[in-house]
């Protein structure tokens, strides 16, 4: 807006849109009828602020995506992993077909669960979330679950994939910190099976506890007399979903855990307790023996979930075959994590059915960080020379 000196008014715009000129004397010099912009001038401006708008609105749609702001994110919407509707025998690949009686592949049972995208990775699969409500156990929680680019593949749209249960140390309650990206969990098994060096696992996160490590109270993902039936959880229902949703390995092969810390020991008790269902085990820092103070009262139902006493059992039994790939890293926060992995190695390792291996993590703390690159140095590819998968 111009303004005029004090006293004066400039006059109005005529009907036809031009200027009348001021009255004589205007201080602000002679007055010139207003000239069009040339096209080429009006031209680049126009394309400089095209650039400008497009610049804006890229910046506010990737700052919309990071904060998960919709449309700007696929955050909560629907994930199918390929599943046809959730009856018997749905799931791509294979939808209403009839499955051979000798196949090694289990078809999804269903029904599908409702599970709902919590991240996209950059190779585009999907880290999902669904909540469980577990019929073995009664207790409900969440499980995140994630596929790799192969299951979707239509050269292994006949075949069952290996699943593998990762479980967190600490509470692991409300979250499964596998389940995030930041560690590297799903982008390393992609990145190993390219490699020759692992299966292309299908990924089960559920939470490990029923609650908050609540002044350090948990539960060793197990069934301890009067609390949530977590072992059940852990060993019947989170199976039970991927069968459900994923065409999965019918036999034993096809089944393994990893987990660190309360993690790894909830694994390896796993493994030890039911070599029926599954094979195999990557036991990172791991506790030996159940610690939970809610055991106080229950000395035979603790005994049952003794990791020394399973595999002695198993031992003695001359079976199934059992693999457990140890890592520890020898800057541990616990001094005796490491000196407790070697006494349980050296007791039963390798002895009949229970084989074990060991890394030992130059530099390495108890933390997930430490725990994921190494799993590529040898653990990985421990499990998966006895693992089957993807199989027809």
């Amino acid at each position: 807006m111009s303004y005029a000196p004090q006293g004066q008014q400039h006059q109005p715009h005529g009907p036809g849109g031009d200027a009348s000129p001021p009255p004589h004397g205007d201080p602000y010099g002679p007055w010139e009828p207003e000239q069009p912009e040339p096209p080429r001038r009006r031209g680049r401006r126009r394309l400089v602020a095209g650039v400008a708008v497009l610049a804006l609105a890229g910046t506010a749609a990737g700052v919309m995506a990071h904060y998960e702001i919709p449309p700007f994110t696929d955050k909560g919407s629907s994930v199918s992993f390929g599943q046809g509707g959730g009856g018997k025998g749905s799931g791509q690949g294979g939808s209403g077909a009839q499955q051979p009686a000798n196949s090694r592949m289990l078809m999804p049972t269903g029904p599908a669960a409702d599970f709902k995208n919590s991240m996209t990775l950059a190779d585009g699969t999907h880290v999902a979330v669904t909540t469980l409500d577990g019929k073995k156990s009664g207790f409900k929680g969440k499980v995140w679950v994630w596929a790799p680019k192969e299951y979707n593949d239509p050269k292994f749209a006949k075949s069952g994939f290996p699943v593998m249960i990762a479980l967190p140390g600490g509470a692991g309650y409300p979250n499964n910190y596998w389940m995030g990206t930041d560690l590297g969990l799903q982008t390393s098994i992609s990145k190993w099976y390219a490699e020759g060096k692992s299966k292309p696992f299908l990924l089960a996160m559920p939470v490990l506890n029923p609650g908050p490590d609540d002044k350090g109270v948990y539960w060793d993902g197990s069934d301890i007399p009067g609390q949530p039936k977590m072992g059940t959880w852990l060993t019947e229902d989170v199976p039970d979903l991927m069968k459900a949703n994923f065409r999965t390995v019918k036999s034993r092969d096809g089944w393994a855990f990893m987990g660190s810390s309360t993690g790894g020991f909830a694994g390896m008790k796993a493994v030890l307790k039911h070599p029926d269902k599954f094979k195999a085990v990557i036991a990172s820092g791991p506790d030996i023996v159940p610690d939970s103070s809610l055991w106080k009262g229950h000395d035979k139902e603790k005994a049952e979930n003794n990791p020394e006493l399973l595999a002695q059992h198993l031992i003695d039994s001359k079976g199934p075959d059992v693999y457990i790939a140890f890592q520890v890293g020898d800057s541990e926060s616990n001094k005796k994590t490491l000196p407790d992995v070697q006494k349980f190695v050296a007791a039963f390792g390798n002895k009949g059915p229970v084989h074990t291996s060991l890394r030992v993590i130059p530099g390495g703390r108890h933390n997930a960080k430490t725990y994921v690159p190494s799993m590529g140095e040898g653990p990985i590819q421990y499990i998966s020379k006895v693992m089957e998968g993807p199989v027809e």
